[in-house]
């Protein structure tokens, strides 16, 4: 919300925000010097650090406190909410996130915010989503080159391409995805609820976008044709059988979870294969003794501090692209209100079409796991 230059028809409530607010904006501006971690700091933000004390070194907390603080009193000021997905760091997941979760956990959350500000503590594509689904709110992203392979992979030609050449054609697409790519397919999917999507058509054929693993693991849930694109996510791809194998002689017993944007061998090779949402139950309500999720590391990290009786072994692959979102630029964001996502309306327009015709699906009734392992591979048609 801009910064009123007079008090005029204000009301007392609103003239106090106005105070806090522009009080806020002036006090917190960037600066080379770090915030300084006060007793005051100390006290406020005490809570939240015995909450992530598992997963952040005390000596740590000192320099994020101040900053955290800061996002949380402007926040308030501005009316704004953060949202922030599994791959956030626990800093800001657990300790300035209004609202956390995977793709489509975030998708209602921001369909459902009761604010005029959204910042997306996520790639771009969860910003754009954000934004078709809440037209009338102003999201921020604070960093614009948090970008994702995934949604790089394809554009809006290419899909007009595809539907050319398979007329009639039901296309999926999933939501790490561009507004443009969105608008040209008849319904979005997450890794959570991407089988569900798919059957959901009754139609014999599917092309499913862009992710060429997400859709082969797809293919071996389902007797749906399968089309699908070679795009693949960069952080998920890497992961190995070798790297599983590796995992288990150095941990005996444990029990290995991987995300569907992982090579098949990898699915098969797991445990338990679900989405972000799907690995964070499945430890919760197993407990398992030693635990590793195949996806991004900081996801270990949020899921330890609700599961502190499990040892989590944490290999590493960093997504370059959620690392790009800090706590210091989700402060300079709230301060300056930048970056702004928009989007073209009539591209937004039919984009929500298909975003919310996801959404408006009814949650599955499907029992146990969405993805079963040690399976053999599925055949789908590949599109480059």
């Amino acid at each position: 919300m801009a910064l009123n230059q007079t008090n005029g028809g204000m009301n007392g409530q609103e003239v106090q925000k106005e105070a806090l607010e522009t009080s806020l904006f002036h006090n917190l501006k960037p600066s080379p010097e770090p915030l300084a971690y006060t007793p005051e700091i100390a006290r406020a933000t005490a809570p939240l650090y015995e909450k992530v004390a598992g997963v952040i070194p005390k000596i740590e907390w000192a320099a994020y406190a101040p900053t955290i603080y800061a996002i949380n009193e402007l926040k308030k000021a501005r009316g704004a909410v953060i949202l922030g997905h599994s791959y956030m760091t626990p800093e800001i997941y657990h300790c300035v996130s209004d609202f956390t979760g995977d793709s489509l956990m975030l998708a209602r959350k921001a369909a459902e915010a009761d604010a005029d500000i959204i910042v997306q503590a996520g790639v771009h594509f969860m910003a754009e989503t954000s934004k078709i689904l809440c037209p009338d709110k102003t999201v921020l992203i604070p960093d614009l080159r948090a970008g994702c392979s995934l949604a790089e992979s394809i554009t809006g030609a290419d899909v007009r391409m595809l539907k050319k050449r398979y007329p009639g054609v039901p296309v999926v697409t999933y939501v790490n995805t561009s507004a443009d790519v969105k608008a040209e397919c008849d319904i979005c999917c997450t890794s959570s609820n991407a089988v569900q999507v798919v059957e959901s058509l009754n139609a014999p054929r599917v092309i499913l976008l862009p992710d060429e693993f997400l859709a082969k693991n797809v293919a071996t849930m389902t007797d749906v044709e399968i089309i699908s694109w070679k795009g693949r996510c960069e952080v998920h791809e890497k992961f190995t059988v070798e790297d599983i194998t590796e995992l288990r002689d150095a941990n005996p017993g444990i029990v290995v979870l991987a995300h569907p944007e992982c090579p098949p061998d990898v699915m098969a090779a797991s445990d338990f294969a679900g989405s972000t949402s799907d690995m964070s139950n499945y430890v919760k309500q197993h407990q398992p003794e030693s635990a590793v999720l195949i996806t991004e590391c900081s996801m270990s990290d949020n899921v330890a501090v609700e599961n502190p009786q499990v040892d989590f072994i944490r290999p590493c692959n960093l997504c370059p692209h959620m690392k790009r979102i800090t706590l210091d630029n989700i402060l300079h964001s709230l301060q300056t209100m930048t970056f702004e996502v928009t989007i073209e309306p009539e591209i937004a327009a039919r984009a929500r079409v298909a975003v919310q015709r996801m959404i408006d699906l009814p949650a599955s009734t499907v029992a146990g796991p969405k993805f079963r392992i040690n399976q053999p591979a599925a055949d789908v048609t590949l599109v480059a």
